[in-house]
């Protein structure tokens, strides 16, 4: 299907394929587009088609028309069936580099969404890793503090037994010079008092306490230096592998640091490419928002023209219908007949229906659409027929060709006013041709050519977009038709 857009940028009509209508959103497709003539050509344009007007028909901008409401939606079968028939044109309502320009920020946004739950998830796994690293360190920490004081407690176990050991020696010195039967004789020989004796032997057991409660000592110093020893062993193994684990946590704190900012460095590069893509976004939808203020003042300024002239023109018919009508009553008194009824427009088409400009399928119908970009429902303000770069486009009805011209949104345009048509003034208008044939104020008939399809203007591809305007007013071309 052929979708629209209002007015070209003129400085891009080179590269610019779009056609003309107010809404439809569908997928991007390439296209082409043809360079509209500068500011001054479109201007003395209007002015060629203002002269020929005859000062009726001032160009004055009209207020953009009311949004319409979206449609129904309590009737969901027949709202999803249109929406799927119109996915693809509706989708193609932006413009080919506005819609590259969203699809590239919409990858940047959701890669670099991805990126930064993936860096958010590295920064999870780094400080659970320097958690890991701090309990480490604190572990060999304590591992360290324990060895040193086994080692310190072995150290002085040794120096005790070494101590220990010399008492003992000393003691069992001694008493093996003092352990013989005759030390309580050499006292008594010496003469010495019974209670001298006495004493002596007490000296004697003493001594040998002495020896017994070293010796006693050293084995309980030994056994607590084993002990020591033992510790100092485990507390050996427990400092390895606090080593070993602490090692294990610094190199991953290492590893997930290096991944923590290869990852914001990517997501520093994503952003930068997302903020480009984003202005560039930006700056298609604001040229896209300006076309179609464009299309939407073309659109009210024809009106107002056509208003002005529709109000002629039906003056005008009135006043050949009454000069037929009189004509008629005199012509039909000299028959001695009853007099026939006039049309509303003796000189307009005759038979008060148009025909089909192309002989081919509509493509995209007239009606409301929803931009995807710009968010709100435009007026599609015709009927689109595919019809192939330089097909016949032939007048739809009898009339006289008023104007042609170039306009950004609806490339190379043509105008025919058929009168008065069942009461009602129309006018019906050729959109994208290629080049004309009929030229202004030529008087055509009813499938005459006039001019030839093509896509200038902001257009997707060459079709026919055909308008209708009813007293001035445009309207759904198939009312007619």
């Amino acid at each position: 299907m052929v979708p629209h857009f209002p007015g070209a940028n003129p400085r891009k009509r080179g590269s610019i394929k779009r056609d003309d209508s107010t809404g439809t959103d569908s997928t991007p497709y390439p296209r082409s587009r043809t360079r509209p003539p500068g500011r001054q050509t479109m201007v003395a344009a209007c002015c060629l088609v203002l002269s020929l007007s005859a000062g009726v028909l001032a160009a004055v901008p009209a207020a953009p028309p009311a949004e319409a409401k979206p449609p129904d939606p309590a009737a969901k079968k027949k709202q999803l069936d249109a929406q799927l028939g119109q996915q693809k044109a509706d989708l193609d309502d932006a413009s080919d580099q506005l819609g590259k320009s969203v699809a590239a920020y919409n990858q940047a946004e959701t890669k670099y969404q991805a990126v930064q739950v993936r860096y958010a998830a590295a920064q999870g796994r780094l400080a659970a890793a320097k958690a890991a690293d701090a309990v480490a360190a604190g572990k060999l920490a304590a591992a360290e503090a324990a060895l040193r004081t086994a080692v310190s407690d072995v150290e002085a176990g040794e120096k005790l037994i070494a101590e220990k050991r010399a008492i003992a020696g000393r003691a069992v010195r001694s008493a093996y010079q003092q352990q013989n039967s005759l030390v309580g004789l050499s006292i008594a020989l010496r003469g010495a008092a019974p209670a001298d004796i006495a004493t002596g032997m007490q000296v004697q057991r003493n001594v040998f306490g002495i020896q017994s409660n070293a010796i006693t000592n050293l084995n309980n110093a030994q056994a607590e230096l084993a002990s020591k020893r033992v510790k100092v062993a485990a507390a050996e193994k427990g400092s390895e592998a606090a080593k070993a684990e602490a090692a294990a946590t610094v190199l991953r704190v290492t590893e997930l640091t290096k991944q923590v900012a290869a990852d914001k460095a990517e997501a520093a590069a994503v952003a930068k490419v997302k903020l480009v893509a984003f202005k560039a976004a930006e700056k298609e939808k604001n040229t896209e928002l300006a076309q179609y203020n464009s299309l939407l003042r073309e659109r009210a300024r024809v009106e107002q023209l056509l208003i002005a002239r529709a109000k002629a023109e039906k003056a005008a018919a009135a006043r050949r219908k009454a000069a037929a009508e009189k004509a008629e009553r005199e012509k039909a008194r000299k028959e001695h007949r009853p007099p026939r009824k006039v049309p509303d427009d003796p000189g307009g088409s005759g038979d008060g229906r148009l025909s089909y400009p192309v002989s081919s399928y509509i493509t995209s119908p007239y009606g409301m659409r929803f931009h995807p970009v710009l968010h709100y429902w435009k007026l599609h303000d015709g009927t689109d027929f595919r019809a192939p770069c330089g097909t016949p486009v032939r007048a739809a009805a009898d009339g006289v060709v008023t104007d042609k011209y170039y306009n950004g949104g609806y490339g190379n345009r043509l105008f025919v006013s058929h009168g008065v048509m069942d009461g009602r003034s129309i006018t019906t208008v050729y959109n994208h041709l290629s080049r004309y044939k009929a030229h202004v104020g030529e008087r055509v008939k009813k499938g005459e050519i006039i001019a030839y399809s093509g896509t200038t203007g902001y257009s997707t591809g060459c079709h026919l977009h055909f308008m209708v305007y009813q007293d001035g007013n445009v309207v759904n071309p198939m009312k007619w038709l």
